[in-house]
């Protein structure tokens, strides 16, 4: 009998896992695909690529970027990698992410998302930390801005590199 009941329950925990895991990436749905994008801000005019694209399952969403900003008169040319991986937490809503990049940073953020499609990441407050802000605005199916900020005290933010990217796939 009571293997039984833990079948049951297997059963129907997994299958409200799956109704659970459907919707809850519909809201960031609109990022997945490859875009391209120019931009300008504290490293200088540049240009790059990123993808968004679902992995493990429809379990995370991964975030890969490529940017390069050509040499100046004063600043050498810098390349810039990262990878930002999309979780659920606990409730099952898609808003936490952790970020990685070539200059060993790394960023734990919260995420919200408005009724206008605009994709907010927030870093977590840690003491004499910058805090950073990224964001995605839906301008229309095939193009985004993106904007990326930084503050010392999580109100007064400014702008570090921003730029708008068209969906290429």
């Amino acid at each position: 009998m009571k293997s039984i009941v833990c079948i049951v329950f297997l059963f129907f925990s997994q299958n409200s896992f799956a109704q659970n895991n459907a919707g809850a990436w519909d809201k960031l749905e609109f990022l997945v695909g490859s875009w391209k994008g120019e931009g300008s801000g504290e490293p200088g005019k540049g240009e790059g690529v990123f993808s968004f694209k679902m992995d493990l399952d429809k379990n995370i969403l991964v975030r890969k970027s490529h940017s390069v900003y050509p040499s100046t008169e004063t600043k050498p040319a810098v390349v810039h990698d990262d990878l930002m991986i999309i979780y659920r937490d606990i409730s099952g809503a898609a808003n936490k992410a952790i970020y990685f990049d070539n200059e060993n940073h790394v960023i734990n953020y919260t995420i919200t998302i408005s009724d206008a499609k605009d994709v907010v990441f927030t870093s977590d407050k840690i003491p004499n930390i910058p805090i950073f802000r990224l964001t995605y605005k839906l301008i229309n199916q095939t193009t985004v801005d993106t904007q990326f900020e930084m503050s010392q005290d999580g109100e007064h933010f400014f702008t570090y590199v921003q730029g708008r990217s068209t969906r290429v796939k």
